[in-house]
């Protein structure tokens, strides 16, 4: 499994607007993607995503931008890579039937990556945004 730079940034802006657009405050694309020293561009797209994947919400206007349509303690990591990157299992067979040419029952290499799978899935299924923040201001306070 690797997460695409869409996976990547959909975690910098949402941590971004966590910090940054508490109660009613929006935030534009522009002032995330100058914080975040990233493409404005592509921040669009991602945004996109994250809306579509009711991560965010958007209001339009002189006043408009983007927030968090949930409280960070009620965003999961997963949902997050999730709406940005879409399935994130390592290899196809373990979320839909293909036909590799290898018999499911006799893949030595399956049971390998069903188990990578659940670590991950463990991870990002149990890690909030809310914590990815915390963790966040830590790292601040080192510097």
């Amino acid at each position: 499994m690797k997460i695409s730079t869409k996976g990547i940034y959909a975690l910098e802006i949402t941590v971004d607007l966590a910090i940054h657009s508490q109660g009613s405050k929006m935030e534009s694309i522009k002032t995330i993607a100058t914080r975040r020293n990233l493409s404005e561009k592509y921040l669009e797209r991602i945004v996109g995503l994250l809306k579509k994947g009711g991560i965010l919400a958007s209001t339009r206007g002189a006043y408009g931008g983007y927030t968090l349509a949930k409280e960070p303690k009620d965003i999961l990591i997963s949902d997050i890579l999730i709406a940005a990157e879409g399935n994130l299992s390592p290899v196809e067979c373990l979320h839909k039937d293909i036909d590799c040419g290898i018999n499911c029952n006799k893949c030595v290499t399956r049971k390998l990556w069903n188990e990578m799978w659940n670590s991950i899935k463990s991870v990002v299924n149990t890690t909030t945004l809310e914590q990815l923040v915390e963790a966040s201001k830590s790292l601040d306070n080192q510097s």
